[in-house]
């Protein structure tokens, strides 16, 4: 092959060169001219450029609350569809459409346009099931989306309030869902409301006017469907487009969350730009959930109300369910005891139907609420986290988690506790009193069995750090001895195993003062630290530094020794940050002190 120079110097052959702008379109320019417009007017362009600059890490798990953010939309879409149709009213009248079995049938018109819009609006029945269902996926998603957020961390400060927000959100689902699916005035939903009529009675002393207010008078009335109709379509939706704007708002305030890894720190967000990589992976995602939401609207059947026929108060439904998501209260109300429900003060007293049906909704979020404070108050941690945590990590609050899901999940099948004894042929009051003893014995044991894993797992880490891999190659010596031989963890592996801290119990002081006077806060300290205690106490502490180190040099004790030199105590806290190094630099962490790891 033939290689020619050119003995000119660089300088001299770009001497004519002519820089020469790409043509640009007629869009771009009345485009740009457009942006120019409103920058003048709104000043808006360095915000723009901010958010679309900003970066937001890549992992499946995040996409839980993009799942949740999209049915929303699908929701308020799809609800924009049927109030075009929809008749809010409970008046009566006769039933003339195309579903020859109701002809005739006096019902009201609410259930009269729900059926019209399934049956004869083209295209109404497939837009009413996509907003069932992505009603569905949207308490789904929510719930989902907030079990990776707590297992992880990622409530700790400063995102505190954006857990508060979440719970909020949570709970006005439920509500939400409970609304849209009274709407139809069919017999499944009127049960429903029944139903509900009957807990709002339980509340002490006001329950009668609080039920006599929502139905303006005796039940069933004529009043209560307008006004499902206004919280349904106008008040609730307002507060979660509202509450999702500050959420989404706080996300980018705070900067998003990431998973630890090499590079990952507490100061910075390893991922891509909002523009253009983020957007289109986002869009492309939101057409992606839409499609499996249609997708399983034009497949699967839900909520028939054809085939319940419209509510009348004088069938007796016993086999009615409420939706998934309302179905730990229904349990819940199966479980209570009938001794809750007393007279006393000339009053019924039915605390029974109250603790379960009204109270234990708003106790359970409030407590998940709180508990984002409750944590940095036991462990006394005010630092800001933008890593997440590894479940395992965390052993007692990866217990609490999984408590309080077996805790739901037992309520959930109580509330099938009849359908269960019909079908496996058992006694209902077995059933009942099999859940009754697992809600006090199975979340307590399940708390237990998850921080036992979780510790073993931890341990598994140490060992893995500290011998590497197990290679399942079992080698013979020449003294005849047996060993498996290990393979060692490149430096990315490792980091994720050791790059979270050594968190101690808090010391119980004295509880007197320098006098020797009570201190004014003894009592709660001393809570505290128990808590403490408790939530800390069974810790294994990740591989330090000089552990690290004497590992490498086959645990001699002249390594453990110089080691132990330059880092400290092995029991101190260690520095992460020169865990995970290469194994060219192994030697050098013996011998340099630990602040320069």
């Amino acid at each position: 092959m033939a290689t020619f120079t050119d003995p000119r110097s660089p300088s001299a052959l770009r001497e004519h060169d002519e820089q020469v702008e790409p043509p640009s379109g007629e869009g771009m320019k009345v485009a740009g001219g457009v942006a120019g417009w409103l920058d003048d007017r709104t000043g808006g362009a360095g915000f723009m450029a901010f958010i679309l600059k900003k970066v937001f890490p890549d992992h499946w798990t995040f996409m839980l609350g993009e799942i949740a953010l999209y049915s929303m939309i699908i929701c308020l879409l799809s609800g924009v569809f049927l109030t075009f149709w929809f008749v809010p009213s409970a008046g009566q009248i006769v039933y003339d459409g195309s579903y020859l079995p109701l002809q005739g049938i006096t019902v009201s018109e609410a259930f009269n346009s729900t059926v019209a819009i399934s049956f004869d609006i083209r295209g109404g029945l497939l837009i009413r099931q996509i907003h069932h269902w992505a009603a569905l996926l949207f308490i789904v998603a929510i719930t989902v989306h907030m079990f990776r957020v707590f297992f992880t961390g990622a409530f700790r400060k400063p995102r505190e309030i954006n857990w508060v927000i979440g719970s909020i959100l949570s709970m006005l689902a439920l509500i939400e869902g409970f609304a849209g699916y009274s709407l139809p005035d069919d017999l499944l939903s009127g049960t429903g409301l029944r139903a509900a009529e009957g807990f709002m009675r339980s509340i002490p002393v006001i329950g009668s006017y609080v039920s006599y207010m929502v139905f303006d008078g005796p039940f069933p009335g004529e009043a209560v469907i307008p006004r499902l109709y206004s919280l349904h379509v106008l008040l609730i939706p307002a507060i979660l487009v509202g509450l999702f704007t500050a959420h989404i708002v706080l996300v980018f305030v705070h900067k998003h969350t990431q998973y630890p890894g090499p590079g990952r720190t507490n100061s910075n967000v390893v991922g891509y730009p909002l523009m253009p990589v983020y957007i289109a992976k986002a869009g492309g995602f939101f057409f992606l959930v839409f499609g499996v939401t249609a997708l399983i609207s034009a497949l699967v059947t839900i909520n028939p109300i054809w085939a319940y026929g419209p509510y009348d108060p004088s069938p007796i439904t016993a086999g009615s369910q409420p939706d998934w998501y309302m179905g730990f209260a229904d349990g819940a109300l199966r479980l209570l005891p009938g001794f809750l429900e007393f007279v006393a003060f000339g009053r019924t007293w039915s605390f029974n139907v109250f603790i379960g049906a009204i109270l234990l909704i708003p106790a359970l979020y409030t407590i998940s609420g709180a508990y984002p404070f409750l944590e940095a108050w036991v462990t006394g941690d005010k630092r800001e986290h933008h890593l997440l945590d590894r479940p395992r990590n965390a052993p007692v609050r990866t217990g609490l988690g999984m408590m309080a899901i077996s805790f739901y999940l037992i309520l959930f099948f109580a509330s099938g506790n009849d359908i269960m004894a019909i079908k496996l042929h058992l006694s209902i009051n077995d059933l009942t009193r099999l859940f009754q003893i697992g809600i006090f014995v199975v979340p307590p044991l399940t708390f237990w069995v998850t921080k036992r894993i979780c510790l073993s797992l931890q341990r598994h880490d140490r060992d893995k750090v500290l011998h590497g891999r197990e290679s399942g190659s079992v080698i013979r010596t020449a003294e005849g001895r047996f060993f498996e031989r290990h393979e060692p963890l490149d430096e990315f592996e490792r980091w994720n195993l050791v790059q979270h801290g050594s968190e101690s119990p808090l010391e119980l002081g004295s509880g007197v003062d320098e006098n020797g006077v009570a201190a004014k806060h003894a009592r709660a300290t001393k809570i505290r630290a128990r808590l403490s205690h408790f939530y800390f106490k069974d810790r294994v502490d990740p591989v330090t530094p000089a552990e690290l180190a004497a590992a490498h040099a086959h645990g001699e004790h002249e390594a453990i020794a110089a080691s132990a030199e330059t880092t400290g105590s092995l029991e101190g806290p260690p520095q992460t940050q020169g865990l995970a190094l290469p194994a060219s630099e192994r030697e050098s962490v013996k011998r340099a002190p630990e602040k320069d790891l």
